[in-house]
Formats: structure tokens, C-alpha cells, sequence
């Protein structure tokens, strides 16, 4: 990658100066023979590192980023779009991925293989697996801190990671309605959350819309709860069957912080659970 290669270039050229002054002094070794980084970053006029140039389709793969420990992320589909995958990309879009090293992207989004083209043989192409589940979402920041040299400050962000899911559940723990784990109705992307919450999953359903047989098995199950996927939500999921219909939401805001996502899951299922 571009970026990368101007780097490696530079420290090449200021090793073999150094050696040739110390040919010419008669200097000895002694000194730091540890070769440079090749991990694909760059640095401010300040020589500080500031990590790969990442584009993201999405803000939801940018907060995978960002946890990774990327600083220089770019994301294309506007906070706005409810449903990202409505999304048409722009000419200006495109373009801002030929100055990416790292591309982001789900491979359900369908705008996927334009970045692709638009990337070129420069920047590398990430599929991202877009999930919320904590065990998954721990091994793709490290995944992604791998590869953009950044493993310490994503291991950094897990540890804040694991601290902050682990206070929240036990909150939502204590707010069980009658100390007893509620029993929920999840969509398939919104399952995340019912763990957070300690839920017992009596059903799931989409992405597809429920069928009248999927809706009469699920009302059978009576569940207190249906988790539902604000950004694919296709309207009340169990009517006339008791059950509270809470809205989860997966993607991150404008500050791409992914653990918002979930303390403000965690501020909506405490509602839901102690709502009368």
C-alpha cells in the first residue's frame, strides 16, 4: 500500500545513511539492530504513529475499527440511513477509497463489490462480521488489531470491553422482574442483546418477515419480550400477544463507541423489564 510503502522507504534509506556514517567513523556496534515496522501505518509530523488509513462502508464496521485501534477512519453511509444496505453509493464515495489501506465491509451490503473495484490493487479488502455478540465482537477487534498493527490498544479496548459488559449485565440482572431471567422473542441480529440481558430465548425469527405459521409458534411460546431490529423492523412481530416489543439498536453514532451501543441496549431492556 502506498502509505506503507513511502514509509518502509524512508527508514531504509535513513538505515543505510546510518551505516555509512558509522563505516566512515569507524563506530562499532552496540546500538538498537531491530529492523522496522512493516505493519501498514503512518505517522504525523510528529513521528507518532496514527495507524492505518481505514475506510468503513458503514459506522458499524468504523467502530470495529476504531476498537482495533485505527484513528483514521472514514465511513461512507451516513449515520442517517436507517438501513444501511439501502445505501447508494456516490461517485465522492468511491473515491475515497483509493486513498484507503484498509477497505470495511459486510458482505451482505450490496454496494460491496463497487468498493471493491473502486479500491484497486492499493488498499486491502476486510469482510467484516457484523455482530454484537461479545464473544464475537472480542475476536474481531483482535482479528482487525492484528492486522492493523495496532494488537495492544485492541487488547486494551477488550479489557474496557469486558469490564463495562460484565457491570451491565449484572444490572440487568437485578432488574429481572421477580428475579427471574425474562423470557424473550429475538430477531436474529438483535439475539446480542437478549444475552447482555440474561434472557431465556424462547424463539428468534427474520431476517426474512415471520410467517403466520412462525407468528402462531411464537405467540404459543408467550414471551414477555420481542427484542426487535430497529433497522430492519417491519412493525409490531407478536400483536394481541402480551408481549413487550422492545427496539435494539446495532449501529454505533457519529463517535463510533461501540460499548454505547451497548449501555444504551442495556438502558432499554431495564425500561422494558421493569415497565408495568
Amino acid at each position: 500500500m502506498a502509505r506503507t510503502r513511502v514509509r518502509i522507504t524512508s527508514l531504509l534509506a535513513l538505515s543505510f545513511s546510518a551505516a555509512l556514517l558509522l563505516t566512515a567513523t569507524g563506530c562499532g556496534g552496540g546500538g538498537d539492530t531491530s529492523s522496522p515496522s512493516s505493519s501498514s501505518s503512518g505517522a504525523d509530523a510528529a513521528g507518532k504513529d496514527t495507524g492505518p488509513v481505514v475506510v468503513a462502508t458503514t459506522g458499524w464496521e468504523g467502530a470495529f475499527a476504531k476498537a482495533a485501534g485505527a484513528e483514521d477512519v472514514t465511513v461512507i453511509v451516513p449515520e442517517s440511513v436507517q438501513h444501511a444496505p439501502d445505501y447508494d453509493p456516490k461517485p465522492s464515495d468511491l473515491a475515497a477509497v483509493a486513498d484507503a489501506d484498509f477497505v470495511l465491509y459486510a458482505p451482505f451490503e450490496p454496494y460491496a463489490e463497487k468498493f471493491k473495484e473502486a479500491a484497486g490493487g492499493d488498499a486491502e479488502l476486510v469482510e467484516v462480521g457484523l455482530d454484537n455478540d461479545a464473544a464475537k465482537v472480542r475476536a474481531e477487534v483482535t482479528r482487525l488489531g492484528g492486522m492493523f498493527g495496532t494488537e495492544a490498544t485492541a487488547a486494551e479496548w477488550i479489557d474496557s470491553f469486558d469490564t463495562e459488559y460484565g457491570k451491565l449485565r449484572k444490572d440487568l440482572k437485578s432488574a429481572w422482574p421477580g428475579g427471574r431471567a425474562p423470557t424473550v422473542v429475538a430477531q436474529v441480529f438483535s439475539a446480542w442483546s437478549a444475552k447482555l440481558a440474561g434472557a431465556e430465548v424462547v424463539g428468534t425469527y427474520g431476517p426474512e418477515a415471520v410467517t403466520a405459521e412462525q407468528l402462531s409458534d411464537l405467540s404459543r411460546k408467550k414471551p414477555q419480550l420481542v427484542l426487535d431490529n430497529v433497522h430492519m423492523t417491519t412493525g409490531t412481530v407478536l400483536p394481541d400477544s402480551g408481549a413487550r416489543q422492545v427496539g435494539i439498536v446495532n449501529y454505533p453514532g457519529k463517535d463510533l463507541d461501540l460499548l454505547t451501543v451497548y449501555k444504551n441496549a442495556a438502558t432499554t431492556l431495564e425500561k422494558a423489564m421493569n415497565a408495568s
